[in-house]
């Protein structure tokens, strides 16, 4: 790794974990000696990047403080690839589109030399089963996510009944070769697993549920793993 990039990683890491991290902690990450992340901390902190600690404590970046735009190492790059193909492969055309739209605005501010990267082919994500056909907008259904709006759906259940549900949308959830929509169901007071393609219709209410309403959800999301694992 160049220790440029090693410079960035180090405050990468300091952003991300939002907590005293001891120089041990992150050589072990970057596969470098601590004395080599000592000389780098040091090194920030003379160029005035705000890190704040001492050896043999560890140390945190101050709120505020941003890396300069669009400096990916050659893995960060990989994984915006990588992330653009599985949406490729995996969504609907708009999120399609703007998945491919973030990829040329990278492209249009990198330096001339690192656009090769992005243009090589490195990752083929292949489309294993035909995904039924979805009869929702779903940039409507993301905006409803994002705003925390309920939303009312006309849903065709597993017997093949229609029914009417108000639903708090929460996330999606990407399987091969169907999407599920996770949110709250009024009418079962619990929480619902709802096939998209099984949505005739839904509209979007202007009564919105409350954001700590997620953190149920997080708890929800952690017992249904455990109950996968056993």
């Amino acid at each position: 790794m160049r220790r440029a990039d090693r410079l960035f990683q180090i405050v990468q890491i300091l952003q991300r974990r939002k907590s005293v991290t001891t120089a041990h902690a992150m050589a072990t990450e970057l596969e470098v000696s601590d004395r080599t992340i000592y000389r780098d901390i040091q090194d920030l902190m003379s160029n005035r990047v705000p890190i704040e600690g001492e050896r043999g404590i560890g140390y945190m970046l101050r709120d505020g403080y941003d890396l300069p735009p669009l400096m990916f190492t050659d893995e960060e790059i990989d994984a915006i690839m990588l992330g653009v193909r599985l949406v490729e492969a995996r969504s609907d055309p708009a999120l399609s589109r703007a998945a491919n739209d973030v990829l040329a605005k990278i492209e249009a501010v990198m330096p001339v030399e690192r656009r090769s990267l992005l243009r090589s082919v490195r990752h083929i994500v292949p489309q294993f089963s035909t995904p039924p056909d979805i009869h929702i907008d779903m940039r409507k259904l993301r905006t409803a996510i994002r705003g925390f709006h309920k939303i009312e759906i006309q849903y065709q259940d597993t017997a093949g009944t229609d029914t009417d549900r108000t639903i708090w949308p929460m996330l999606t959830v990407f399987f091969d070769p169907v999407q599920l929509l996770v949110g709250w169901c009024e009418l079962r007071q619990g929480f619902r697993n709802f096939r998209i393609d099984r949505i005739s219709s839904f509209s979007t209410l202007e009564n919105r549920f409350p954001s700590s309403k997620k953190f149920e959800l997080k708890a929800f999301l952690e017992q249904q793993r455990k109950v996968d694992d056993e």
